[in-house]
């Protein structure tokens, strides 16, 4: 893991030899917030600029196939209940600056996130709960390696009733769709999902990498994304053996979820302490994780 300003690791000699070997760039950079973070957020314009200037950095590392996968929160107006479109149109000036593809659009919902922007929704009541965000697919081609079979989810009921009858009633829906008479007599292993991905990240006791925070005396990242969602898309756009990047690591939640699927992972955090903490996320794997599964870049950056 290297520690770090994004900027100047991308651009160091210490990564060079990873360029065009990336396979998939999976990150959640800081979010442009009305109120400043410990882990750095802008606002405005100078945000835009800010998160567009990475994706001719960050194009220079992928694989002919590989993707581009960003998590981006919603933003408000300041003091208004209204919300902002920044971070619709850093997406747009990222995705022009890089030259890139929109291949698809999912939500992530945290049903159990707490009420926010609380003067809207808890205060006045004037406003729901905004419990998504947005995560957005590129690639600098139409087809980037993908495989949605890597992330079947099981069956529901019914279709376990209509698997084992093997009956189920074909022809025209009024959608105008056809439904042919053995469309979906066949067992896949497992359905396809939607591009809403529901996970509840509510976990803070029991979490080895809190644990080892507390234990340790190290202050835990506070926007720390649920292990799931690295793990979705490293699944569907990944093959064990191919490099998964995290520029903005954090607690470096996709460094673990790279290794715990056989894939091996570059992260850069600047904040030494969240490095240090984020050790707590290997605690249990280091006896067994397989070592040839793992670009390990533990080393601190110190500069070009």
């Amino acid at each position: 893991m290297y520690k770090g300003n994004a900027e100047r690791v991308l651009q160091s000699r210490a990564l060079q030899a990873f360029k065009k070997r990336v396979q998939l760039v999976f990150t959640s950079p800081p979010f442009p917030l009305n109120h400043k973070k410990r882990y750095g957020n802008l606002q405005g314009d100078e945000y835009i600029d800010w998160f567009a200037s990475f994706a001719p950095l960050l194009k220079q590392f992928l694989a002919p196939t590989g993707s581009i996968v960003v998590e981006l929160g919603n933003a408000w107006e300041p003091g208004r209940p209204v919300m902002s479109t920044l971070a619709l149109r850093a997406l747009l000036a990222f995705m022009e600056r890089g030259e890139l593809r929109l291949c698809q659009e999912f939500i992530c919902n945290n049903p159990a996130r707490l009420p926010s922007p609380a003067q809207w929704v808890n205060v006045e009541r004037i406003r729901l709960k905004d419990s998504y965000t947005r995560v957005w697919w590129m690639a600098a081609t139409d087809r980037p390696s993908a495989d949605n079979r890597g992330v079947l989810v099981e069956y529901s009921p019914s279709m376990k009733r209509l698997l084992k009858t093997q009956r189920y009633n074909s022809g025209r829906r009024p959608s105008q769709h056809h439904i042919g008479k053995s469309s979906f007599l066949r067992n896949n292993n497992g359905a396809i999902p939607s591009n809403v991905l529901t996970f509840s990240n509510t976990v803070s006791s029991g979490d080895a990498y809190l644990d080892y925070c507390r234990i340790n005396n190290y202050g835990p990242h506070p926007a720390r994304m649920p292990s799931g969602l690295p793990e979705f898309f490293i699944r569907f756009l990944t093959r064990q053996g191919h490099i998964v990047l995290d520029p903005f690591a954090g607690s470096n939640t996709t460094g673990a979820a790279a290794h715990n699927l056989g894939r091996k992972w570059i992260s850069i955090e600047r904040d030494p302490e969240y490095i240090i903490g984020s050790r707590g996320r290997f605690a249990s794997l280091r006896d067994t994780a397989p070592k040839a599964a793992l670009v390990r870049c533990c080393a601190e950056f110190s500069g070009p």
